[in-house]
């Protein structure tokens, strides 16, 4: 018979390995999550969360710890050390400028984030309620350029032209600089002076031109007639243009010519409608006049003539384009030459043949990105180093000072003689 007190001493001593077994249950277990705490993701010192509850994380397999081991270590060793470092910058501000940096990294001038701020001055942009000096900018070899300086603007008056790099705006130098960026630079409250320092083809040194800001008022269409041939200068596709040239045609018409110039020099473009409308004059019905590629994305959409086609085969078009030829602009020169309508005759077009979406992230920020490229009837696209002419004649600063047209006296040739 075993006695009680052999009983207790039994019991105590399993007692003893129980709590001890549990105790090492507990130490263990201590130990994995303070030593996973040691090395969790740098996503998850930040967040809180271990990796795994992370729903948010992309399906693709993309390692966004550097990312988040460059966001500690800016939090614990970062000093400012000038002005224009700034160690206080909120959490908020380092993601919108994360996200600006994601954008640039596509490499494409079109696509941009903007922050609160900037996504306000755009919106304000496109209203058409601003003052600044009237020209269009945009990127060509990872340069600042003048597209064009729009008609009688600040910008034409200071002496501005199709071409000119930007290297500096007042004190802040272009390097680098996004086109929004650089937009919002150039533009400010009527009045006020922003000097632009330029490159120039034919200058050996840049040099400074100076122009005060005031509104902006953009013309459309004028007409003339030159050597029996009757010209129409578009200026932008705006939502009045389509009406506008229709006016012109008829006009055309009671000239009682078969010579027509299209002088699309310095126009940097504007609706797609417009530049559909407007080549329908001249291409019978389903004759495609652009089409919109968006890649691997969606189905293409294609632009086909609304068939006005008034003129048949009778007329004879030569169409005028330049570095300042942009977008709707080459939409228009494309169709109608690679439909057999038209020669083109100048320089090489801009290049501009890109469809921008803006987007809404935020209440307060908005992405303007690239969804699409435009293609010529042939296929071609217009942003490969835009439209090569039939007919190469290059403009002077000489023979702008003389008054002298040699692109446009060349087209009136061509008209003239067919060669």
């Amino acid at each position: 018979m075993i006695s009680l007190n052999h009983m207790q001493k039994i019991f105590s001593h399993k007692i003893f390995w129980i709590a001890l077994s549990i105790t090492l249950i507990v130490i263990s277990f201590i130990s994995g999550v303070y030593l996973g705490f040691l090395n969790r993701s740098e996503v998850s010192k930040v967040t809180g969360l271990m990796h795994t509850d992370i729903s948010a994380e992309p399906a693709q397999k993309v390692d966004f710890d550097p990312f988040w081991k460059v966001w500690n270590t800016l939090n614990e060793k970062f000093v400012a050390v000038s002005t224009t470092s700034d160690a206080d910058i909120s959490d908020q501000k380092r993601v919108w400028g994360a996200i600006e940096g994601l954008t640039a990294s596509l490499n494409d001038p079109y696509t941009v984030f903007f922050p609160p701020e900037e996504s306000k001055s755009f919106a304000t942009e496109i209203s058409g309620s601003f003052s600044g000096v009237g020209m269009e900018v945009g990127m060509r070899d990872n340069h600042l350029v003048v597209v064009t300086p729009l008609k009688n603007s600040p910008a034409q008056k200071a002496g501005v032209q199709s071409g000119d790099r930007i290297l500096k705006i007042d004190t802040q130098a272009t390097d680098g600089l996004p086109v929004d960026k650089a937009v919002k630079l150039i533009r400010g409250k009527e009045g006020t002076v922003v000097t632009l320092t330029v490159a120039r083809e034919g200058k050996k040194e840049p040099f400074d031109i100076s122009i005060t800001r005031g509104p902006i008022e953009i013309p459309t269409i004028d007409t003339l007639e030159k050597d029996g041939v009757f010209i129409i200068r578009l200026y932008n596709f705006s939502a009045i243009a389509s009406n506008l040239f229709r006016d012109a045609l008829r006009e055309f018409v009671v000239k009682n010519t078969d010579k027509l110039v299209l002088d699309v020099r310095g126009n940097p473009g504007g609706y797609l409608d417009a530049a559909v409308d407007m080549a329908s004059w001249f291409l019978p019905s389903g004759k495609v006049i652009v089409t919109e590629d968006f890649g691997n994305n969606q189905e293409d959409v294609v632009y086909k003539s609304k068939g006005y086609n008034v003129f048949g085969s009778k007329l004879k078009v030569a169409i005028l384009i330049n570095g300042g030829s942009a977008s709707a602009s080459e939409i228009l020169a494309g169709a109608l030459r690679e439909n057999g309508v038209a020669k083109l005759v100048g320089e090489k077009s801009f290049g501009k043949g890109s469809v921008q979406e803006l987007v809404k992230i935020t209440p307060e920020t908005s992405l303007k990105v690239t969804v699409a490229k435009w293609l010529t009837p042939g296929g071609n696209s217009i942003s490969a180093g835009g439209l090569t002419p039939d007919f190469v004649v290059k403009l002077t600063a000489d023979d702008v000072a003389k008054g002298k047209d040699p692109q446009l006296d060349r087209a009136i040739r061509y008209l003239n003689t067919g060669r």
